[in-house]
Formats: structure tokens, sequence, C-alpha cells
């Protein structure tokens, strides 16, 4: 019986992840006119993913990445919070952008998204959109001085 519901489970998200890619926001769909077709440098991204119990908007798997398009709602979030803590759990990294910040200053953020995927090594620190304190910034901070 458990098949059954888990087999049901994933049909559920796969139907509401088509339903989410013929729908996107306003700012899914300016993050989706940069990150696919290997626009970005060459890097491969789905969107509109389910992973396990999930759906996350973008993801590149060779390098574990999701981004996310946030609006207000977004905002304190424990689901979010949950939802990331298990994203980790399972090798991502995570990069949350807010649809304001995307669609006012779409360059800036394929710029941080690049900046993460390039500077990507087996067994690096976690992502992030936030810069680094002074005396930690590396080779990223210039591509990653300014937070989203």
């Amino acid at each position: 019986m458990r098949e059954t519901s888990e087999n049901g489970k994933r049909e559920f998200l796969r139907t509401r992840a088509k339903m989410m890619r013929s729908e996107p926001t306003d700012a899914e769909l300016r993050l989706w006119q940069v990150l696919r077709g290997k626009r970005l440098s060459g890097y491969k991204f789905k969107r509109q993913v389910p992973i396990d119990r999930y759906i996350a908007d973008f993801v590149c798997f060779s390098h574990r990445l999701i981004v996310e398009a946030d609006g207000s709602q977004h905002v304190d979030s424990e689901h979010d919070r949950m939802r990331d803590a298990y994203l980790q759990s399972q090798g991502f990294q995570l990069m949350r952008f807010m649809n304001y910040d995307i669609l006012t200053n779409d360059e800036g953020v394929s710029a941080m998204i690049l900046a993460a995927l390039d500077g990507f090594e087996v067994g690096a620190g976690p992502l992030s959109p936030t810069p680094l304190p002074r005396g930690e910034r590396g080779s990223l901070s210039d591509a990653t001085g300014a937070s989203a």
C-alpha cells in the first residue's frame, strides 16, 4: 500500500511541476530567460523540478545548485527553512533571490549565480548570495560583493 501512496505523491508532484512550468511568475520567466538553453556560460539548468517531496524553481544538477525566485510570502517562512535544511542535507546548495531583485537587476543576479557556479569545487563550503566578511573574502569577492 505504501508503494502506491509514494507513486501517487510522485505523480502529483510531477503534475504540479508541469503546471508551474506552464504558468511561471514574471520573475521566474525573467530568470529562466537567463538560465535556459545553457545561456549562462554553458551551465545546464532545469526548471520546476521535483526533488523528493519538494519542487525546486531552477536546478543545476552538475553543481547541485538550486536557485529560488521568492515573493514576499517566503519572507520568514518556517516551511522554507525546513525545506532548505532538507535539500541541503541531500547535498544541494541554495540561492534565494527576491522577485524584485530578479526583475530590476537580472544582470546582478546572473553574475552572482555564475560566480557561485564558477567558484564551485567538490567539497567547497556552502554557496551564499550574501558577501563574506571582509577578512574571509576569496576570489569570488568581486563578483559577489553586493547582496541580492
